[in-house]
């Protein structure tokens, strides 16, 4: 991995649970608007035990985004102690109908802007590659963050979802680059690193905030600024 990384020429970026996250606060105001309160530091700290037991099933890649959605806020809650009911799934449509005009992963990872520029120092191509929903490019234009990226693969708009390693071909082709010196960084071992992996690409890195993926086959990191400092160290004269 080490040697991956300090011969690395693109970066690949996953979006949600790497560049951004889900608005718990929303979400926490949605259920509120339903009589079901749940804080959004609850749900947050809910978040990554239930993605882990997500990406075990292996389901990505066989979902539409409604149903992925479903799947995913519906497992968020119950890690967070909240039961089914009725208020519960009224809440769930008003979030997905925000995410279908907005796309509700508009809060952006800490340290998030240094580490892409850290990247770009570094003279990195950074493409973004990712399961999304067809929102993909307006979040980024909200959020102020379009011209960090060489290119930006929003897997609704190529009709394939990763682990399928059509979607990283994409992505490569789209940027001009090559597999043997691309590294892609997710947040879902089944879905990233599989797929990356699958596509022939030079390595993948799993971001793993919680700490919940310890047996895992690649290396793992807090977060971007994480990887921005290990790059960084691997780069330099003395490292080589």
């Amino acid at each position: 991995m080490s040697a991956a990384l300090a011969a690395c020429r693109t970066l690949f970026l996953d979006a949600g649970g790497v560049l951004v996250n889900p608005s718990w606060s929303r979400v926490s105001e949605a259920l509120a608007r339903e009589g079901v309160v749940v804080s959004a530091e609850r749900l947050a700290a809910a978040e990554p035990p239930a993605k882990l037991e997500i990406d075990q099933a292996a389901v990505i890649g066989r979902t539409t985004d409604r149903s992925r959605g479903g799947l995913y806020f519906r497992t968020v809650l119950r890690h967070a102690g909240v039961p089914p009911a009725e208020g519960v799934e009224a809440a769930l449509e008003a979030i997905y109908a925000y995410h279908q005009r907005e796309n509700l992963w508009e809060d952006t990872a800490p340290g998030l802007r240094e580490a892409l520029a850290a990247f770009r120092e570094m003279g990195l191509r950074l493409v973004v590659v990712s399961n999304a929903n067809g929102r993909l490019h307006h979040l980024l234009d909200r959020l102020a963050l379009t011209p960090a990226f060489d290119a930006v693969i929003d897997s609704h708009l190529w009709g394939v979802e990763k682990p399928d390693p059509r979607l990283f071909q994409h992505a490569l082709d789209a940027a001009g680059a090559t597999a043997a010196d691309t590294v892609h960084v997710g947040d879902l071992y089944h879905v990233d690193v599989v797929g990356a992996r699958a596509a022939g690409l030079a390595d993948a890195v799993l971001v793993d905030v919680a700490g919940l993926y310890a047996g895992a086959d690649c290396l793992r990191v807090a977060d971007l600024a994480a990887l921005a400092r290990l790059m960084r160290d691997l780069r330099a004269p003395t490292a080589r």
